[in-house]
């Protein structure tokens, strides 16, 4: 397993999840870690992107600043944090490590490795 994702659950709109994506073999090396979120019906959309350095990118406004993203390089692992979370945020959120670098990648195309993916359920 080169990517495995925890964390998801059935919540109350307002409440706060912590995603855990955590790393191994090839996937671990690559230089950024990143989420995708795919609701029902709908794409998979970019969230969020992280470097080996803590350097970060975000969707577009709706994203922030509830979701944050971080990394524990020694632990190969990335967390998103998410709060107040609302319906429309019921998706399958899927973690994914790229290995371009130059600049932070925003589609999934550019990322080489996917995890199983872990639900997050909101309702109102």
């Amino acid at each position: 397993v080169q990517l495995q994702a925890s964390g998801g659950g059935s919540v109350q709109a307002g409440d706060s999840l912590k995603l855990s994506c955590a790393a191994s073999g090839r996937a671990s090396n690559n230089a950024y870690m990143g989420w995708f979120r795919q609701a029902p019906g709908k794409e998979r959309e970019f969230v969020a992107t992280i470097n080996r350095a803590g350097s970060s990118r975000y969707a577009t406004i709706p994203v922030k600043p509830r979701f944050a993203i971080s990394r524990d390089s020694a632990k190969n692992t990335v967390y998103l944090q998410i709060d107040t979370l609302k319906p429309e945020d019921t998706a399958v959120y899927y973690c994914a490590s790229s290995n371009v670098d130059v600049v932070p990648p925003t589609h999934a195309y550019e990322y080489d490795y996917w995890g199983q993916g872990t639900q997050v359920t909101v309702s109102s």
